[in-house]
């Protein structure tokens, strides 16, 4: 819950607003919300019976390993190396359109300076040893919710239900083509609002008891965030009239909690509550390259990766290379974003992260199944397979309204080609390393042979070099 409730909706609370066009924006957070428990239990499904260390890319391998080779865990985590710093530059913009607020006059090259010095100093921070860094996160999150239940309660101390409440004629008329423009616009906001309740997967392998622990995490989490989110939507729209958020001048537009503590508590109130939401937005960051940095480091121990990205530092013992790469891609996607609009840069990194992890670990629920029935699930989807189906349409309705949200900006074009480029790298990647197209496809089923073998039985190939298994018979 600490990772997915960062700066997200502080600034996206106005985008949703703009996106329905007045106050029934509430649905996009409840409609955010289903997709995210749909693909919820496909991670649930996954993580709890390949409980490994990386997440996705595990899974990818996994599944569709007896036909592509390492093709599809190579492109998840170059896709990563995207969608993962743009998530973050987002959370930088945030920071700077809340920063607006303590210093009214400041330039647009004053913000993008002070962007990218919040980059850089995030960096230099993770320069040093991952257990030094147990306490900054721990004080971070505590500042995060603080902010959080303060807006709330500010909110519901000066609650008007009509303003939060009184809709737009036709706000709701589901024949016209504006509500499902505006529907896919607001999914797309929406679950990147939820976006991290698949953060514990990411952990199987130090997780005790996954098949229970994962499934529960997943799901309390969204639930939990989702009631959140909810109130903090309401609370905001009992206060500042939507409207004003649709100009983009105005404080309600920008920094709309500054804006609601602003008419509530007075000045200094909000003044308090923004510095704590620009430690949000900080921490939001921090924790976000901190787990992001690991994913190509991961891959690139385990061979799907290019090896230089799986060094360490000689003393502190982090990832230098993945670390210096994401604060150097999220730096450019700062100034894209700033330069655009937030709503783009959404629309961008959600497109890529679609492709190549929503809809390919759908398909890997079923491979599995169907290519490994006796591996271990100690939890299985509930209502198999409506939950995928609904997640595969959430997801393609995502997709396919990208364009239409952003016009001129074409996030569906530089997705493919990102992926395109990254089949290009694979190749060379391949090639390199003697792996399929260009060498034998390696068939590892270590988990189906740890399942097998009982549980709690350790699987005598685990943690080898996956180059040393037994390559696939002819």
């Amino acid at each position: 819950m600490s990772q997915m409730c960062g700066i997200g909706p502080f600034v996206t609370i106005p985008l949703m607003v703009a996106a329905f066009g007045g106050p029934q924006a509430v649905l996009g957070f409840v409609a955010g919300a289903l997709l995210a428990l749909a693909d919820g239990l496909v991670w649930a499904e996954l993580g709890a019976s390949l409980p490994g260390a990386g997440g996705s890319y595990v899974y990818l391998r996994q599944a569709f390993q007896y036909r592509t080779g390492k093709l599809m865990p190579f492109l998840f985590v170059w896709t990563a190396m995207l969608f993962i710093p743009l998530a973050m530059a987002t959370g930088v913009i945030g920071f700077v359109q809340y920063l607006a607020y303590l210093w009214p006059d400041m330039t647009r090259t004053q913000g993008d300076v002070t962007g990218l010095a919040l980059i850089a100093v995030v960096v230099a921070l993770l320069w040093r040893r991952v257990e030094n860094i147990a306490r900054i996160t721990a004080v971070l999150w505590g500042v995060m919710i603080t902010a959080v239940l303060l807006v709330i309660v500010a909110a519901f101390t000066h609650f008007n239900p009509d303003r939060a409440f009184t809709y737009p004629s036709h706000a709701f008329e589901l024949t016209s083509n504006h509500f499902w423009i505006g529907f896919a616009a607001g999914l797309t906001i929406g679950i990147y609002d939820y976006g991290g309740y698949n953060t514990a997967a990411y952990m199987g392998a130090e997780i005790k008891d996954p098949g229970r622990t994962l499934p529960r995490a997943i799901v309390f989490s969204i639930l939990g965030i989702m009631g959140i989110y909810l109130l903090l939507q309401i609370g905001t729209l009992g206060v500042v009239d939507w409207q004003e958020m649709l100009d983009q001048d105005s404080t309600a537009a920008t920094s709309v909690a500054s804006a609601v503590l602003e008419k509530t508590w007075g000045k200094g109130a909000a003044d308090a509550v923004t510095v704590l939401i620009l430690l949000t937005a900080f921490a939001s960051l921090f924790t976000g390259l901190l787990g992001g940095s690991r994913v190509p480091y991961d891959a690139a121990r385990e061979k799907v990766f290019f090896r230089p990205f799986g060094v360490l530092h000689p003393k502190h013992r982090f990832p230098v290379l993945p670390l210096v790469t994401l604060g150097g891609i999220g730096s450019v996607g700062f100034l894209i974003g700033r330069h655009t609009e937030l709503a783009t840069l959404i629309q961008l990194l959600t497109s890529v992260m679609v492709l190549v992890q929503a809809l390919a670990q759908i398909a890997a629920v079923t491979v599995l199944r169907r290519r490994q029935p006796g591996l271990r699930r100690p939890y299985r989807m509930w209502l198999y397979p409506l939950p995928s189906l609904v997640a595969l349409v959430g997801w393609l309705v995502i997709y396919g309204y990208a364009d239409e949200n952003s016009p001129g900006r074409h996030p569906i074009e530089w997705s493919l080609a990102w992926v395109g480029a990254g089949c290009v790298a694979f190749v060379l990647w391949a090639a390199y390393e003697k792996v399929w197209p260009f060498g034998p496809r390696e068939i590892s089923e270590e988990y189906l042979q740890a399942g097998a073998a009982g549980p709690g039985t350790a699987d005598p190939d685990a943690g080898a070099d996956p180059g040393e298994r037994k390559p696939a018979p002819a």
